[in-house]
């Protein structure tokens, strides 16, 4: 039976390492840079306009944040690479995420999202390398796809297979939050998991 995604319920938001939640579910992971998108794809995602916020202002998600859904748990990692930002704040960051990635958690599948029109970050390679080194499931959310035009997208996507680690052998999703383009696949793709 597939999920109502719009059952989804806010669970709880933590900015500190200690105060992580059990991982007593299934987890569906959102990780990306920040203003690259993730608040605006939950909300597509849940067909809810508020559930994340979303911020001109990069940087704005500052905690991880838990969503559930039935039996499984979603959640919203802060992004990261936002240059205005403290050093403290920013090593709290790393260390924040860090901390939930490497904690053995029972992490289904994370969404790494990326802005298709730019050559993903250093922080970007670092964190792909590091799913691909630890055998953590990922695959690669290509954000803000309304932006290109078709040819620019096909060109973009022979780029992105080059510029990305084991890039041809990594799962790309084209999403966007205008169109809505990507919403079905990636559900269907947390449906499929879900059932196993």
């Amino acid at each position: 039976m597939s999920l109502n995604f719009n059952n989804i319920v806010f669970e709880t938001s933590f900015g500190n390492k200690n105060q992580l939640l059990k991982s007593d579910c299934l987890e569906f992971v959102f990780s990306g840079r920040s203003n690259v998108g993730k608040s605006s794809l939950i909300n597509k995602l849940f067909n809810r306009k508020h559930l994340a916020r979303v911020s001109s202002t990069p940087g704005k998600t500052a905690t991880i944040n838990f969503y559930k859904l039935n039996n499984l748990r979603f959640v919203d990692l802060p992004g990261y690479g936002f240059a205005k930002v403290s050093k403290t704040e920013k090593n709290r960051w790393k260390e924040l995420i860090s901390s939930y990635l490497w904690s053995y958690r029972n992490i289904a599948l994370i969404f790494q999202l990326v802005d298709i029109r730019h050559r993903p970050s250093k922080e970007d390679i670092d964190i792909i390398n590091s799913f691909i080194d630890s055998e953590t499931p990922f695959v690669v959310v290509l954000t803000k796809a309304d932006k290109l035009t078709n040819n620019q997208t096909k060109k973009r996507l022979e780029e992105i297979t080059k510029e990305i680690p084991c890039g041809d052998q990594i799962k790309l999703i084209l999403f966007s939050s205008v169109t809505g383009e990507g919403v079905e696949e990636i559900r269907e793709i947390i449906n499929q998991i879900s059932q196993v």
